[in-house]
């Protein structure tokens, strides 16, 4: 039975890699966001890996010190059968936290939570989405 030790769960490495995406999203580090809660960076890295469960209560605090709400560390989870409106679904959650991850995907995510106005947050995605489907065609030709 050593081997369920060595092996994380799904669910612990996709939370674990929510609470990593909105950390990173935030400009926050693994330090800062361990002594919001009382705990070491290391800790922070382990449940950021999976390899620590991260109990209900410290889950919400996390989410607190996040400002997001719980649900967001389990959106797309493995094993969630219904897809949601409005994601990536075609290129799936990987694609969305590498993009994330990335110096742009964070300097752009961080650039539209600073729009307030929906109005706007909504012009600025249309303008994405022109400019994308402008530049599709010369990729692939």
């Amino acid at each position: 039975m050593l081997d369920n030790k060595k092996k994380p769960n799904p669910i612990d490495i996709h939370v674990g890699s929510r609470v990593r995406l909105r950390r990173t999203m935030l400009g926050m580090s693994q330090e800062k966001l361990g002594e919001s809660l009382g705990i070491t960076f290391q800790q922070v890295q382990k449940y950021e890996k999976g390899s620590n469960r991260i109990g209900a209560s410290r889950l919400q605090r996390i989410s607190e010190v996040l400002s997001v709400p719980v649900s967001f560390f389990f959106e797309d989870a493995p094993g969630s059968e219904a897809p949601r409106s409005g994601g990536l679904q075609e290129s799936g959650t990987d694609y969305v936290v590498d993009f994330l991850s990335s110096a742009e995907g964070l300097q752009l995510n961080r650039a539209f939570v600073k729009i307030s106005d929906p109005k706007v947050r909504r012009r600025v995605i249309d303008l994405v989405r022109t400019l994308a489907d402008a530049t599709e065609p010369a990729e692939r030709g």
